[in-house]
């Protein structure tokens, strides 16, 4: 989408929609509860305490939003990732598993399925950190509202976050009479949706309210070829969710609130589609920037046909068609659950709050990770993988006013203990050996009467005379080569048994908030955190792959001989790697890596505030986010295929904390009908958090900058990575965010409302990267990181929501017109920015339309999702260990470079198509 339309589509969509800002149903918060929300009864101002004080949000100097509980009933929300539609600066997506998501705000977030990241946007729900932010995609329950804070947070809530926050905040119980609701729901796809809630006083001082939720939904992924233990449909939903809560308030200085809740999931997810499969090559050696699609099938694809693959996506990824391979699957069950208590006490002068919680959290990861009908790769159903977080969390606030109101002063406490651990059980199915040896076969020469499939190394007898003539390695390699290929033929139905790693993590802070009040229209807000983090690493290996060693012992020799020729070494070296990818090996066996780091950091935030006039503010501030380092739960850097293994290698795992100094200035203005917001900002990320995967496996880097890169401008695009070092003293940030957020709401009408927004964000990697905080060279497979957008990191995002609701007649009823649309730039969905991965702008609009009985008693409702059934991608990544390269390759390095073909296959997850549905709603 080119920018003049897209620009030219918000301008039509802004200048064709009224705004306003829409209603907050009234609310029972705690004054002392954080971000807590009420709706004036005769102006529209939004109460919060998002700096721990009750303050209009138009006098709040800093960049949030407020999504209440009435706009999410309108978006169809159900979980987080309907925020899209309402908040322009964030973005949502879930790939390899409905227990994982990514939530970005200003382009920046934590990417991929390691759980060994933290999240650059933290989660909180009902003031609980949720330890990863996909754990957000569980159902929710009836929400009072959603707050979204935009940029570094720390001094305020338990948790640091470096990019931003979102803040759920479900219903209280209601102390002063019983009410409830029950809803049901039917749609496309044989959706049923049952939830209810009912609430009350159990006493004059103790009320109570329990919400519960069932969910069912066939998959938007249809199995072309069904059998035993695969599931005819994938991507579903089969869902329960409950929530009790107990509030206790004698008086008016104590309140006690108790929640628990509980989450189980049983959903098969998630499917892949093929999106790129043909082959390209470099059509004029030697002359920079071109490549080419081959005339013929990509080797790759070919060879897959021939062991029965169907390909039934590769013409038509949205027709949303998927093959598995026999007697795999992707269903998995997820539990969620956990207990919170909130004492919030006024002391007089002093208010405190404490918020003690325990989590937990565990999910399955069987799954056909090969995305196709061939039985190349897998995750057993057996029990022996999935990924655990047990957490307990406790903070403590004290915040009051001193020097007869002149200053607001906050001070507080966290600690945070963390269990995780990761099993896994990756193994190669009964046709890799096959596949793998074909694919080498393929590579050395495409054409296929070398290959049988069914005969050892998967060579034809022109195919074995082949490998052993001069042209090829000659009689003194031929031998070792065909042995070779023999075994690997035979890495069939082996991999872990039972691999484990698991992390404990330890984090204590001390945080202060404090806003001086200089004058009756200058303030000074002064915030800082100290953090320190522990965390301990451990890894247990059951594999059962022998091939691996054999093959290293025969040929790893080979491979440091010079008077093998390096197009033979490359050719050796593929047959160890292939069979012992991903490191997956008997040798990790007697292995027990462990590893452990402390770390402390201070972060804060300076915010200068001007407020003229009480429908005016001006501010201008300086903040420090912090997210934690970790280590990457994937065996990538356990040593090497080609070379010996240690313990020690447990320290190649560990990568840096994540550090964001954000710049930012706003505006805000309040008139009679309209609120209007804008702010600039500019955020520098020093060891961004990188997650990568190459194909094979997890690649996790630091991304920094080199004001002086070892091998000059352009080393860290290297290929070699020969080049492409850094001095220590050298380094510095290598991420920036800058951009213009805009929000407008406006009522011209008590039954007409509007939001507006508009967010343009350019999120980049610097020029001159390096891949660590210690010098260490970029990795070569990052080479198109410099200077270009990070991924899933649109420019420009526009979102808008219209709301209407006349009375019929003198009846009491009144209708429902809603629409919601986010119009999106042009993306990259890979890490890697490979261009086979970019996703054009779209647009999404949601609608609802409906009729409501008097006091909205009851209501029937008519609705759809992605009204326009818009066809697009949430992440593309390089389906696993099928082929090589990107044409990136061909066009930045070409055959002189030894990159003349290029024959990765390229697989995506998909959005949600069109999904609509009837509703029907009772409250009492």
């Amino acid at each position: 989408m080119s920018k003049t339309y897209w620009m030219l589509s918000v301008g039509a969509l802004a200048l064709a929609t009224p705004a306003y800002a829409q209603d907050d149903q009234p609310t029972t918060e705690s004054p002392v509860e954080a971000g807590a929300v009420d709706q004036q009864a005769d102006e529209d101002v939004v109460i919060v305490t998002a700096q721990g004080r009750s303050q209009s949000l138009q006098d709040v100097p800093i960049a949030v939003n407020v999504v209440n509980g009435e706009a999410l009933q309108n978006s169809g929300a159900t979980d987080i990732r309907a925020l899209n539609q309402l908040a322009p600066s964030l973005l949502v997506s879930s790939t390899g598993s409905e227990a994982n998501g990514s939530a970005r705000i200003r382009g920046i977030g934590t990417v991929g399925d390691n759980p060994g990241l933290e999240s650059s946007v933290a989660v909180f729900i009902d003031g609980v950190y949720r330890s990863r932010s996909g754990i957000g995609l569980n159902e929710l329950g009836e929400i009072e509202r959603i707050e979204v804070l935009r940029g570094p947070q720390g001094t305020l809530f338990g948790r640091n976050a470096s990019a931003g926050l979102i803040h759920i905040i479900s219903r209280r119980p209601n102390m002063a009479e019983l009410d409830g609701y029950a809803e049901l729901t039917y749609g496309n796809y044989d959706h049923v949706r049952v939830a209810g809630a009912i609430s009350g006083p159990l006493t004059e001082t103790l009320g109570a309210r329990l919400d519960a939720v069932y969910v069912r939904r066939d998959g938007f992924y249809t199995v072309v070829n069904p059998t035993g233990g695969t599931e005819p449909d994938v991507n579903d939903r089969n869902r329960l969710f409950t929530r009790a809560q107990l509030l206790f308030e004698p008086n008016d200085a104590l309140s006690v609130r108790l929640i628990g809740d509980y989450t189980w999931r049983e959903e098969s997810c998630c499917g892949a589609v093929f999106i790129e499969t043909r082959e390209t090559f470099d059509p004029t050696p030697g002359v920079p920037g071109d490549f080419a699609f081959s005339p013929t099938e990509n080797r790759i694809e070919t060879v897959l046909r021939s062991l029965g693959a169907r390909f039934s996506s590769e013409n038509d990824p949205y027709g949303r068609l998927i093959d598995v391979s026999p007697g795999r699957t992707y269903l998995n069950e997820t539990t969620d659950y956990g207990v919170s208590m909130q004492v919030d006490y006024d002391f007089g002068d002093i208010n405190m709050t404490s918020i003690t919680a325990y989590r937990g959290y565990k999910s399955g990861g069987a799954g056909d990770i090969d995305y196709n009908n061939v039985d190349i790769l897998y995750r057993a159903a057996d029990g022996n993988v999935f990924r655990e977080f047990n957490t307990f969390t406790q903070e403590l606030r004290f915040n009051g006013t001193a020097f007869d109101g002149a200053l607001d002063w906050l001070v507080g406490g966290y600690f945070a203990q963390e269990d995780l651990t990761v099993v896994d059980n990756t193994r190669f199915g009964s046709q890799y050996g096959a596949f793998a040896a074909c694919r080498l076969v393929a590579t050395l020469n495409p054409a296929a009467v070398l290959r049988n499939p069914a005969a050892p190394g998967c060579l034809s007898p022109a195919g074995r005379a082949t490998v052993t003539s001069p042209v090829a390695f000659g009689p003194f390699l031929g031998p070792a080569v065909l042995a070779g290929l023999d075994r690997l033929s035979t890495v069939n139905n082996v991999g872990d048994v039972r691999a484990e790693y698991l992390q404990n993590s330890q984090n204590f802070a001390l945080f202060t908030h404090n806003i001086f009040n200089i004058t009756d229209q200058i303030s000074l807000t002064l915030g800082a955190r100290y953090t320190f983090e522990n965390k301990d690493f451990e890894g247990r290996f059951n594999n059962d792959n022998t091939a691996c060693p054999a093959q290293q012992a025969a040929l790893s020799p080979l491979l440091v001989n010079p008077a093998v020729p390096a197009s033979a070494r490359a050719f050796i070296g593929g047959i160890v790697t292939l069979t012992c990818v991903g490191n997956s090996s008997v040798a990790l066996n007697g292995l027990n890596p462990t590893d452990s780091f402390d770390d402390g950091e201070l972060s804060g935030t300076a915010v200068l505030s001007y407020q003229p006039n009480r429908d005016t503010l001006l501010y201008a501030s300086y903040s420090r986010g912090y997210k934690a380092g970790g280590y990457n739960l994937d065996r990538s850097d356990l040593g090497s295929a080609l070379s010996p293994r240690s313990n020690a290698d447990a320290a190649n795992l560990r990568f840096a904390a994540e550090i964001n100094d954000a710049y930012e200035i706003g505006f805000k203005l309040t008139g009679r009908n309209f609120q209007f917001s804008a702010a600039a900002f500019h955020q520098r990320f020093r060891d961004f958090q990188l997650n990568t995967f190459n194909g094979t496996v997890f690649i996790v880097q630091n991304i920094n900058g080199c004001s002086n890169l070892i091998g000059g401008e352009g080393a860290d695009s290297d290929p070699s990575a020969v080049t492409g070092g850094c001095a220590i003293d050298d380094v510095t940030y290598g991420v920036t965010s800058t951009g213009l957020e805009l929000e407008l709401s406006l009522r011209p009408h008590p039954d007409l409302a509007v939001n507006l927004g508009y967010t343009f964000s350019d999120t980049r990697y610097r020029s001159n990267l390096i891949g660590s905080n210690v010098g260490e060279a970029l990795d070569p497979f990052l080479f198109l990181l410099p200077g270009d957008n990070l991924s899933n990191a649109p420019e420009h995002v526009a979102t808008a929501s219209v709301s209407w609701t006349p009375p019929i007649g003198n009846s009491g009823m009144s209708g429902l017109f809603y629409l919601d649309g986010r119009l999106t730039d042009d993306f990259n969905t890979g890490s890697d920015l490979f261009p086979e991965k970019e996703q054009n702008g779209f647009l999404v609009v949601n609608g609802r339309v409906g009729l409501r009985g008097p006091d909205e008693r009851w209501s029937l409702e008519v609705w759809a999702q992605n009204l326009f059934d818009e066809e697009y991608t949430q992440v593309a990544f390089n389906t696993p260990v099928q082929g090589s390269n990107s044409r990136a390759h061909i066009t930045n390095f070409g055959a002189t470079q030894g990159f003349g073909t290029a024959n990765q296959l390229f697989s995506a997850f998909l959005a949600e198509p069109r999904t609509y549905g009837i509703t029907g709603r009772f409250r009492f």
